[in-house]
């Protein structure tokens, strides 16, 4: 089982030597990755709706200073030896195709093959329209599109591509990624995130407190094999947004939400999903110093890691 935390890429928290000091005590602690999240710029008004809030609303809000997830996660990997770096998640449409593959490749060569690419085809319209991304509504074809380029590139010696909206041949592409193929998780828990996954990726990467989780992935296994694949190659890997401390128990429809209540409810959780076959989970450590955040990924460490690895 792998157990990962956030760094921090908007807020207080972004400081060089506090996001050092995060991710350092996170390799120190014994957590296996610590993930980056990606928004380049966001809209003072946003009418698209945030896909993993009750309300809709995106939570950070547009006004909290931001880091860039790759020159982060770049930043991370220099600072730090064993821990694994996973974009939480990229939305592979903000960005060109090959230069992706290009940032991408680098930081998993310099990092000595420490990444993980958690990707998404992004949800915010009025986003894609400030930083003059390709049409919103072509994003699920870009973005698998794009990550069939970025494979070729990395693992093609003469690598050539000739799609709709990615083309190139006769071209040089090294060095190489590390690893002989960067791991891909999908975000996402809507139908063509699904397919996404069934079709390419080496794990389904959800968020959140979803009781629906078990029926989703019944769902995925299908996929899988109706794409061709074994499902055994396809992994489940969840993602919380929070800790212990800071979500009180709550419930869907009469059914307690996941990780919600206390760490043993959070113990229990892992175990239950655990044995669903989901082997890693991320948690958001944040509070409101730098000292609350280390201390809540401490007592994680004693009172939930302790008891489930």
């Amino acid at each position: 089982m792998q157990i990962g935390c956030s760094a921090p890429t908007s807020g207080p928290l972004i400081a060089p030597d506090s996001l050092v000091r995060i991710a350092t005590e996170a390799e120190m602690l014994g957590f296996d990755y610590i993930t980056v999240s990606d928004h380049v710029m966001i809209p003072k008004s946003i009418a698209s709706r945030y896909p993993y809030s009750e309300s809709g609303e995106f939570p950070s809000g547009a006004g909290a200073a931001r880091l860039e997830q790759l020159t982060t996660a770049a930043f991370i990997a220099a600072a730090t030896s064993k821990l694994r770096i996973v974009t939480s998640v990229m939305v592979v449409p903000h960005r060109p195709a090959v230069l992706t593959a290009k940032m991408l490749a680098t930081i998993d060569y310099l990092s000595k093959g420490r990444l993980t690419l958690g990707i998404g085809a992004g949800w915010c319209k009025e986003e894609f329209e400030a930083i003059g991304a390709p049409a919103f509504e072509n994003r699920g074809h870009i973005t698998d599109e794009w990550m069939m380029a970025c494979k070729e590139l990395w693992s093609n010696d003469d690598p050539k591509f000739d799609g709709k909206y990615v083309k190139f041949s006769d071209v040089v592409f090294t060095p190489k990624p590390v690893q002989k193929s960067i791991p891909i998780w999908v975000g996402g828990e809507s139908g063509p995130a699904l397919r996404r996954t069934a079709k390419y990726a080496d794990a389904w990467y959800p968020i959140g407190t979803n009781p629906q989780f078990k029926a989703g992935a019944a769902k995925l296994r299908d996929l899988t094999v109706k794409a061709g694949r074994d499902p055994k190659a396809v992994g489940l890997v969840y993602r919380v947004s929070s800790h212990p401390a800071a979500q009180p128990k709550g419930a869907v429809n009469g059914e307690r939400k996941l990780f919600t209540g206390g760490t043993a409810d959070y113990a229990g959780d892992i175990r239950a999903l655990s044995d669903l076959g989901v082997t890693s989970f991320d948690f958001g450590m944040f509070g409101p110093t730098l000292a609350a955040t280390l201390d809540n990924m401490r007592r994680f460490k004693d009172e939930v890691m302790a008891k489930v690895k």
